[in-house]
This record gives structure tokens, C-alpha cells and sequence, in this order.
């Protein structure tokens, strides 16, 4: 039934709309203002942040514990993350119209803040623009080097964020975590994979009294004889 619902183009649609919707209801009073756009801030942000760890997990859950809930994760990891970015424009635009509103602009947010909140901005700009096959055909290896390190660096960006106000929020302590807690799981995933590959080697036929076949009476010598 999810595989016929909210699949593929139409899941990011979907997120897109609801996304929309979400804000429009936040902002849905007659003079909204600063509060509002905070809250709106807060809302998409957790959003974005459940989109992003779906699709950073993905293909860790599907190999730690295949399940048809990470079958259907791994097939949409693609549609996860455009719902991410859809999630994450509102997020941003939130971000414009509350700069206009501070009596500082963008004064008032701290330079690492722009400067990370930037270049998160122009890797799923990156990303998102060459998240389809020709992309992948045209791009090779350098789609693969384009995704893996922006995906890290939102990753780091997120957590970096929340962890800043973890020890003064049980909320934010708790997005920290879960963070903690996808990088681990991915990490576990390719230390699994490694083993899974790794080559055994074959064991060496003996001949009779033991003595393997390829070694002579000089071979068997201790070092430094």
C-alpha cells in the first residue's frame, strides 16, 4: 500500500505540500510576527531533520535489518532527500523573513551560523539539482564524491547546531542524539559490509608428514639463517 501511495516524484509532492500547509497553519493569524516565524523555524527544522535522517540511514538499515519498511526507505532514498530540500527552502525562507524583522538583519545571527547555515544551503542546492539519472551518468564518481560529502556536511551542520544548546534542552539534547545515533548506525553498516567481502584465505594442501607442497628444506629456515 505505500509502495502505491506515497512513493517516488510523488512522495517529495507530498512532503512539499504538507510542508506548506504546516507553515501556512502556523502563520494562519491575523498580524503574524516574530513568534510565529520562530515556531515556523522550529517546525521545519525537525522536519527537515526527520526527511534528512531517513534518507542518511537508509541502505545502514536495510543491510543491518532488511525489513519491507527499509526496502521502501532504500528505493525512495532518492524522493527522501528532495523532500528534505523542499522541507529545507521553507526552512530558509522562514529564515529571510525573520532577518527582516530583527532590528539587527542579519547582524542579529551569529557569523558561524551564516557561514555553516551557507554552505549547508549550497551543497543541497548541489544535491538536490543532481538528484536524477542524467545527473548520475553525466557527473560518474563525481556524483558519488558530490553526495557522500554533503550529506556529511549536513550532517555535521545539524548536529553541530543542536548540540551547541543540548546541555540547556532536553529537545535539542535529544535531536544530538539521534544524530549521534544515524552516524553510528552508518558506521556500523560499512564495518559489516567490509567483513561480509572480505576474501578468506583458501587453505593450504599438505602432502604427507605434513610438509606443505610450494616450501623446500631452505624455505622452512628460520629468518637470518
Amino acid at each position: 500500500m505505500i509502495d502505491r501511495g506515497l512513493s517516488g516524484p510523488r512522495l517529495a509532492v507530498a512532503a512539499a505540500a504538507g510542508v506548506i500547509a504546516l507553515v501556512a497553519a502556523i502563520l494562519a493569524t491575523p498580524h503574524p510576527g516574530e513568534s510565529e516565524l520562530r515556531v515556523t523555524l522550529r517546525v521545519t527544522a525537525l522536519v527537515s531533520a526527520t526527511f534528512f535522517l531517513s534518507a542518511f540511514t537508509a541502505s545502514a538499515w536495510q543491510r543491518l535489518r532488511p525489513t519491507p519498511t527499509t526496502r521502501w526507505l532504500l528505493r525512495n532514498r532518492r524522493y527522501l532527500g528532495l523532500s528534505f530540500a523542499a522541507s529545507h527552502l521553507v526552512h530558509g525562507l522562514a529564515i529571510l523573513a525573520l532577518a527582516r524583522r530583527l532590528p539587527g538583519g542579519w547582524g542579529a545571527f551569529p557569523p558561524p551560523t551564516l557561514a555553516g547555515g551557507g554552505a549547508g544551503y549550497v551543497f543541497i542546492t548541489a544535491m538536490a539539482a543532481t538528484s536524477n539519472d542524467r545527473a548520475v551518468a553525466a557527473l560518474g564518481r563525481w556524483w558519488h564524491r558530490l553526495h557522500t560529502t554533503g550529506v556529511y556536511v549536513l550532517w555535521f551542520i545539524f548536529t553541530f547546531t543542536y548540540a551547541g544548546t543540548a546541555a540547556v534542552s532536553p529537545y535539542h539534547a535529544l535531536l544530538t542524539a539521534a544524530f549521534v545515533a544515524a552516524l553510528g548506525l552508518r558506521l556500523a553498516a560499512r564495518f559489516s559490509a567490509r567483513r561480509s567481502v572480505a576474501p578468506s584465505a583458501p587453505p593450504e594442501p599438505r602432502m604427507r608428514g605434513g610438509q606443505r607442497p610450494d616450501r623446500g628444506p631452505a624455505q622452512h629456515a628460520s629468518p637470518g639463517r
